[in-house]
């Protein structure tokens, strides 16, 4: 079976499209076709079945699938770790990261390693702990970093460290001269909080069903920098870590104040892997960069609050 016929499965899979997936390879849509009708006949089943939402993966086309995608990753990871033998130090690396990193902490890292490594490119997705796991399991991303990370099957944690979850309130808020608040408190105020995939949005519904409180959520969102900005004018609070306020803190806009109960002040952020997968030259490379430079943010960032 030729290798394109794989290729052409394996990008009907991801974007669930023949038509996106021809314009993606520069091929006819009619040759995609052709190519999985030859598949599926090989295989003696029906890899896609054809609905009014689009193309869906069939039992088998599902398995083909996790193998497709694990198969041309590893022939990249291959192609990286051969043109690093000679020298060339070429690849990308692909990062999925909690939201309150993107901004400030990770441009950074990136702008120096590539001081060192100008031909490393990097692909960078800004998601929820749930979804950065679930990329790190179908080998979609290199690395991940996640706040209060579970237990989970294949994910290996390289580094972790403490980052307490603080209630961030606007100078001008009746609690901006607090220096800690309790669950209780915070929930008699209305709160912008991240929707319930985000590792805090986990953290804080499950303490506030352990103390049987009902927090007043006036915003739910998968955006940080809204939380952020709600509680900046006032009329909300909301909880993060403070690197993930680095910003704000530094320029007045927000202060951190730590919350009383043990949950919060325990809370962790993590970079992580699949433990059962090699990193590439590239990859591995960033890794060591990443974890140096994650500590030292941290470190600086609990100064800040």
């Amino acid at each position: 079976m030729n290798l394109n016929t794989y290729k052409y499965f394996n990008e009907v899979a991801e974007t669930r499209s023949i038509r996106r997936a021809a314009d993606r390879l520069h091929v006819a849509p009619s040759a995609i076709s052709r190519q999985i009708a030859i598949l599926e006949q090989s295989l003696g089943t029906l890899l896609l079945e054809r609905t009014n939402t689009g193309i869906q993966l069939t039992p088998a086309g599902l398995v083909l699938e996790r193998f497709t995608r694990h198969m041309f990753r590893d022939m990249e990871r291959v192609q990286e770790s051969i043109r690093s033998l000679k020298g060339l130090r070429l690849g990308e690396v692909k990062i999925w990261v909690i939201e309150g990193l993107i901004m400030d902490f990770l441009p950074r890292t990136i702008a120096d390693f590539n001081e060192q490594f100008p031909a490393i490119k990097f692909s960078v997705y800004s998601e929820s702990s749930d979804r950065i796991a679930e990329a790190l399991t179908r080998d979609e991303a290199d690395i991940g970093i996640v706040y209060n990370v579970k237990g989970r099957p294949g994910i290996e944690i390289v580094a972790q460290y403490s980052e307490p979850v603080m209630c961030m309130v606007s100078p001008t808020h009746d609690f901006a001269s607090r220096e800690s608040l309790s669950l209780a408190e915070i929930c008699s105020q209305q709160i912008a909080l991240p929707i319930t995939s985000f590792g805090l949005r986990q953290l804080f519904d499950h303490a506030t069903t352990k103390s049987k409180l009902t927090p007043d959520i006036l915003v739910s969102t998968n955006n940080l920098e809204l939380t952020k900005a709600m509680a900046i004018t006032g009329r909300t609070l909301a909880i993060a870590p403070a690197l993930a306020a680095r910003k704000e803190l530094s320029d007045g806009r927000l202060r951190a104040i730590p919350i009383q109960e043990g949950d919060f002040s325990e809370a962790t952020a993590a970079v992580c892997v699949h433990r059962d997968r090699q990193l590439s030259y590239a990859a591995n490379e960033f890794l060591k960069r990443l974890v140096k430079a994650f500590q030292a943010a941290t470190k600086s960032s609990t100064q800040l609050s």
